[in-house]
């Protein structure tokens, strides 16, 4: 513990009120001196957690010398100030916490970031190999991140993250299929066919199939969302959480490209229509969501999934389909139907078109034959070629396919 008057900051007991006291000295921007601050609490841990804090956010030299910084409260530094300055939501904020909370419980999760080998790094990277390529990647990412941090400030002189490769994990990269098109419309039969009063999901299972939208953008819809006289739905916000995990109302979508308007098929409007009966009728239902659970604020994302996964395991032996599934199958029929790839971003909300070509490789390569048909098609439509220059009917071609099947013979 530093001694009272240290430049450093310290912390004391005040017998008196019997409070722990943290205190320090900040620059005072308008009389430009130091000014004595001091914020107390009920426990030394506590007040020496804050001190550390703001002695960290003060970069304060001396007290880095003295003491070293550890590498997990530099992540958590950094990832308060992204949420401080909105670069992430409270949703990214829970899920990179929890990475951060894992590097906590490691061997050099609370060393002192100077200290730390590539050895140990690289060690620990190796030790992850039973979780997915995605756990091992976020891993090196908040670690990659660490030391950089450190670099850029000055506490290391050297990156031990430099020498350190990521492994590849033992399991199998989960990959979301679409449901087939006789999948989709033998679930779709099913599903019409009964009541919303007993399959309280059936209408998000239909929007999520036949409109595109998120497990969490669909369930924040409202009745005022939906313009029934242009048959459009506005998609502007999502059911997200917060930096503790719990469910709550986001002010926007997952990614700024996902605020879109989306056109209603004609054969939903009975399904929306009847969604918004439900809500209007429903009591407590102050935001007019359209799926609104009796006992609580908003519908668990997780109970939507069980229930869909549970009817498809049950009616039609299905068990690899998840919500998100639901959104991957009509991405997947917008492009096997021929759309634009940009088109497909826009309905699908993604922020860029390179995520739409990644998501959907498999399913773009399964069409691009037919694609480079109607280009050659093309072709011959303007005289661009004639039939006399396609294979068959070229001389040269004629003359290479006569040797090459006289070579194919004599192997």
């Amino acid at each position: 513990m530093a001694e009272k008057g240290s430049s450093e900051g310290y912390i004391f007991f005040n017998k008196q009120r019997k409070r722990w006291n943290a205190q320090y000295r900040e620059y005072d921007i308008n009389t430009g001196k130091l000014k004595l601050k001091t914020k107390s609490f009920k426990t030394e841990e506590d007040a020496k957690k804050y001190l550390d804090t703001i002695m960290y956010q003060k970069e304060n030299p001396l007290y880095i010398e003295h003491n070293g910084i550890p590498l997990c409260e530099i992540l958590k530094q950094n990832l308060n100030l992204k949420l401080n300055i909105n670069q992430i939501s409270s949703a990214q904020y829970s899920r990179v916490l929890k990475t951060i909370k894992a590097l906590e419980k490691t061997s050099f999760g609370n060393k002192n970031i100077d200290t730390i080998t590539s050895d140990e790094l690289q060690a620990y990277l190796n030790s992850l190999k039973h979780l997915s390529n995605s756990m091992i990647e976020k891993a090196q990412q908040q670690l990659n991140q660490a030391f950089k941090i450190a670099m850029n400030k000055g506490y290391i002189m050297k990156n031990p993250m430099i020498n350190v490769i990521r492994p590849k994990s033992n399991k199998e990269d989960k990959i979301v299929r679409a449901l087939t098109i006789e999948e989709q419309q033998t679930f779709t039969n099913w599903l019409i066919q009964k009541p919303v009063s007993k399959y309280k999901y059936r209408n998000v299972f239909l929007i999520q199939m036949y409109m595109g939208l998120r497990i969490g953008e669909a369930l924040a819809i409202t009745t005022h969302d939906i313009d029934l006289q242009n048959r459009k739905l506005n998609v502007h916000r999502t059911l997200t959480t917060d930096e503790k995990g719990n469910f709550i109302m986001g002010n926007t979508t997952k990614t700024y490209a996902g605020r879109r308007i989306l056109p209603v098929p004609d054969f939903l409007l009975p399904y929306f229509i009847e969604q918004m009966q439900i809500a209007n009728s429903q009591e407590n239902n102050y935001e007019k969501l359209l799926f609104k659970p009796k006992n609580s604020k908003y519908v668990r994302r997780p109970n939507v999934n069980t229930e869909l996964q549970r009817i498809l395991k049950n009616e039609f032996g299905i068990t690899d389909i998840s919500t998100h599934s639901l959104r991957h199958t009509f991405g997947t029929r917008c492009i096997e139907s021929g759309m634009a790839p940009v088109v497909v971003q826009k309905l699908m909300g993604h922020k860029d078109i390179g995520v739409t070509l990644n998501v959907y490789t498999s399913v773009f390569d399964k069409f691009k034959e037919n694609e480079i048909d109607k280009v050659n098609q093309y072709y011959l439509n303007e005289n661009l070629i004639s039939n006399n220059n396609t294979l068959n009917n070229n001389p040269v071609s004629n003359t290479l396919l006569t040797n090459k099947n006289d070579i194919e013979n004599e192997r």
